[in-house]
């Protein structure tokens, strides 16, 4: 079933194309042709074509040396599928275009996204973890697996994901929004952040409603998740209900934080993103009944 089904949500392994083959633990450069994710920056790399973007093929041209190692990742379609940085600085050989993770306008097939993601992520996992935090020693690659075993101490680490709760947030035929100063002039978005200490992901979505807009929620309830490799984190979308309060915006993070009408929302986020599926799933239902009689 294609996305706006939840569990189709671009970024998730089922969003990947028929045929790709996700390997269990990286595999050596092997002799068949490679298909690249060249990330460059917040972007990446496809080769431009009458059919549609698609992900490079074959040798890299000269000016893209990779600016870090090459990790062979996964298979599709009788290529090898590697990942890889390109520096800032390289220029761009003719029939290659920049496509931004975070750009609005919807240019990257969703299955392409993904194998990027999935592949910004675990080369992101490879950098992060040449020595074990334990005892600083260079750890070994598990054989079955993307964790990774200190020859030294024993300790075992694994790809560290982060777990953030994202809620949309509802009163009568409104919805509470923020916006932050890096954002992209008149975009908005959901109340968002990551997990604290000791925390359940509900208590996370209230105490970020809280810090970030000064009000309270009530009537929360899990809608669903998704993967977000920006760098390894893992979004869980909620819907509340207004609680109480007024809205005070966090002045250390948040720019503005105010409720639209819906009909005149504003700039919203990409569809690609769990932020566009909750407004556009769940931002007009009515709510459920509050099942403690607030």
């Amino acid at each position: 079933m294609p996305y706006p089904e939840t569990v189709n949500l671009p970024f998730n392994r089922s969003s990947l194309p028929d045929g790709f083959i996700l390997h269990p633990t990286p595999q050596p450069a092997d002799d068949r042709p490679p298909l690249w994710v060249l990330l460059q920056g917040g972007g990446m790399l496809l080769q431009d074509d009458t059919n549609g973007p698609r992900l490079p093929e074959g040798e890299l041209p000269s000016p893209l040396a990779p600016g870090q190692p090459t990790l062979a990742f996964a298979s599709y379609r009788g290529f090898q599928v590697r990942a890889t940085e390109i520096p800032p600085q390289a220029q761009l050989p003719s029939g290659l275009v920049t496509e931004s993770f975070n750009a609005f306008r919807e240019s990257i097939p969703a299955d392409l996204m993904t194998i990027a993601g999935i592949g910004k992520q675990l080369l992101h996992w490879q950098r992060m973890n040449r020595f074990c935090s334990r005892c600083g020693t260079p750890p070994q690659q598990l054989p079955d697996s993307w964790g990774k075993r200190c020859p030294s101490c024993g300790a075992e680490h694994f790809p560290h994901i982060h777990p953030c709760a994202i809620v949309l947030i509802r009163r009568d035929d409104q919805l509470l929004m923020i916006r932050k100063p890096e954002w992209a002039q008149g975009r908005y978005s959901l109340v968002a952040g990551f997990l604290d200490v000791g925390e359940s992901l509900e208590e996370c979505a209230i105490r970020e409603a809280k810090e970030e807009t000064g009000i309270t929620i009530k009537n929360l309830q899990y809608i669903t998740s998704q993967c977000w490799p920006f760098p390894s984190q893992l979004m869980a979308g909620f819907v509340a209900e207004y609680g109480g309060g007024g809205v005070q915006p966090d002045d250390r993070e948040i720019e503005d934080a105010r409720w639209f009408t819906i009909g005149a929302l504003p700039s919203l986020p990409a569809r690609r993103s769990i932020a566009r599926y909750l407004i556009d799933s769940h931002g007009t239902i009515p709510a459920p009944p509050d099942p403690h009689g607030n």
